[in-house]
């Protein structure tokens, strides 16, 4: 069945796949409960229903401020089935920028998961003059809960008003209005269609390699459009869907649903691997000599090399040896992990495949629905290193000045009362996407840099330095860095500990671990992340290896404002932040 609007995706998996109760489950009081199709459809529907008793027209901006549950696909369907438009916000983004975008959007009504969103930014909601009414998906007092909105609808059915409305529902209508978080200024709104994104899940459904045995697991915030397209496509396949409780439990959701799939960011990947490494130090003799003799050999892995007969025999022993139980901790079931939102480490993609945990990586951005590029299972279609080859139905292009430009049916309909900005941002009927990269000899794209973020020294050389921090921090030892350095002489940085490894690492060496403030201050601290830092040095040109360095008490969080809600760095503000810092770096 082909589908041209979102909301089409229900019918389309009542005809293609048999019934089951576990489409979509979250946890409440610690129990899942499961939603089948029917329930799925019958109370988006009545949602919709609702929505025009309380005088929703087309084109009405319905805002959801929530983690990760059914609810939250009961609410999306039921805004666009009555033509109206989507606006999911981040739950973690700062009160002006929640301010913002309710304004900027002229939001009708909100729907909130509960009492922490509403101690956070209730006062704003009641005082923002366009929104008609809040509801919340748990209990909070003095608010409408989502169960009242539901009977509304089951008391005012219109299924005739309803279908006449889809009727006149285009595929080049808005479906969603996505603010993206932005590192400067206030976040734009970028306007999606039901084609941008729809053509963004046929380009990319048949990648996965999953069907409707399968479970996924969701733990990514679908107010991001990378989850939320992903969410589609699992649908579309016909995925049962299970919402991670939170970040906390994603290591205890796994271990009960055994998925097949997941999405993630690189960070969850880097802080899994650190934690096994952490355990594989503190064995002794020959165990010990085994797991780093493992390690080593999945450090060594690459796609589409069938002819490495030894290497090959020597990997599936350390598989059985070693691997097997990094494949138990991820449920044992794990056909597809795949991961975006920023650079991948080559070491973990090489790592995690060798152990026959499939991971692959993919690019893409908000303005384009998101995916541009992805590694595939297939063979000669995925490179370690690479984010992939462009989708089948993408068009990418590297501009003179090596930025990647792109087009296709999922480039963005424009920003949002902005057209300014729309007209800097698609250029001649090409998308630019910011960043700076390339496609290689067999095909892949490679991104090296963001444009703005590539700066040049006093001495005339130019650095990128987002190639020069995901180096860095394969070392355990590193949480976060930023690399300066502009019209400077030399390149410096401002680091961020991993204090689990460095609290380790200290007992190891007898060290005793006091207070954050006191160990970065440290000599012998400081010495250890020299050593670090001149290590990698020798990898780097001249003009890139980092001179000078501070070490930060603390670590950068969204809510500390230091990164960004899908976890990229704000540097101007941590430029300010820390300006005293870095003037004694440069000084």
């Amino acid at each position: 069945m082909e589908i041209t609007r979102i909301f089409e995706l229900l019918d389309r998996y009542k005809k293609s796949f048999k019934p089951k109760d576990d489409v979509l489950a979250g946890k409440e009081n610690g129990e899942w409960v499961l939603h089948d199709l029917d329930k799925y459809q019958k109370t988006a529907t009545h949602i919709s229903y609702a929505l025009l008793k309380l005088g929703v027209k087309k084109g009405d901006k319905i805002a959801t401020i929530s983690n990760n549950r059914p609810e939250w696909n009961f609410v999306d369907m039921g805004i666009m089935q009555v033509g109206a438009i989507h606006v999911p916000i981040y739950p973690t983004i700062s009160a002006d920028d929640y301010q913002y975008i309710l304004k900027h959007a002229n939001v009708k009504y909100v729907f909130v998961s509960g009492k922490e969103i509403i101690r956070k930014i209730g006062h704003i909601l009641e005082s923002t003059e366009n929104i008609k009414s809040v509801f919340t998906f748990s209990d909070v007092e003095g608010y409408k809960h989502f169960n009242e909105i539901v009977k509304l609808g089951e008391a005012n059915e219109n299924p005739v008003e309803v279908d006449n409305i889809k009727s006149t529902i285009s595929e080049d209508d808005v479906a969603t209005l996505i603010y993206t978080s932005g590192t400067t200024g206030f976040p734009k709104g970028v306007m999606l269609s039901h084609k941008n994104i729809l053509s963004n899940v046929t380009a990319c459904f048949d990648i996965f390699p999953v069907d409707e045995t399968s479970r996924g697991l969701s733990y990514l915030p679908l107010c991001h459009v990378y989850e939320r397209m992903v969410n589609y496509v699992l649908q579309y396949k016909g995925v049962s869907i299970y919402y991670a409780e939170s970040m906390a439990t994603i290591v205890d959701n796994i271990q009960e649903i055994k998925p097949h799939i997941m999405t993630t960011v690189p960070r969850l990947l880097e802080k899994v691997y650190d934690k096994i490494m952490a355990k594989g130090r503190k064995l002794s003799g020959l165990q010990k000599q085994i797991f780093f003799w493992a390690v080593n050999l999945g450090l060594g892995y690459q796609f589409d090399r069938p002819n490495r007969l030894l290497y090959n025999a020597q990997l599936k022993i350390a598989n059985k040896l070693v691997f097997s139980k990094w494949r138990e901790a991820f449920g044992g079931n794990m056909r597809a992990i795949v991961s975006g939102g920023a650079a991948l480490q080559p070491r973990l993609a090489q790592v995690y495949n060798a152990a026959q945990i499939p991971v692959i990586e993919g690019y893409g951005m908000t303005e384009s629905s998101p995916v541009i590029a992805v590694n595939t299972f297939e063979p000669g279609q995925r490179k370690i290193g690479t984010v992939g080859p462009p989708l089948k139905n993408v068009i990418v292009n590297i501009s003179d000045a090596g930025e990647i430009m792109v087009q296709g049916p999922n480039v963005m309909k424009g920003y949002y009362h902005d057209d300014e900005m729309t007209s800097q941002t698609i250029i001649d009927g090409w998308l630019h996407t910011g960043d700076v990269g390339i496609i290689d000899e067999d095909g892949m794209v490679k991104i090296t840099g963001r444009v703005k973020e590539i700066f040049k020294t006093s001495m005339g050389k130019y650095i990128s330095p987002v190639l020069i921090e995901n180096k860095i921090k394969e070392s355990p030892f590193f949480d976060q860095i930023i690399v300066l350095g502009e019209n400077q002489k030399f390149a410096a940085a401002l680091i961020v500990p991993d204090f689990e490894h460095l609290a380790s690492w200290c007992k190891i060496k007898d060290i005793e671990y006091t207070t954050n403030e006191e160990m970065i201050a440290s000599k012998v601290i400081k010495d250890r992340f020299k050593k670090e830092i001149d290590c990698f040095n020798k990898q780097f040109g001249d003009t890139e290896k980092i001179k000078k360095f501070e070490l930060i008490d603390h670590e950068w969080t969204i809510d500390s404002g230091e990164i960004t809600a899908n976890l990229k760095l704000k540097r101007s503000l941590i430029m300010k932040k820390y300006n005293a810092k870095i003037d004694r770096l440069f000084g």
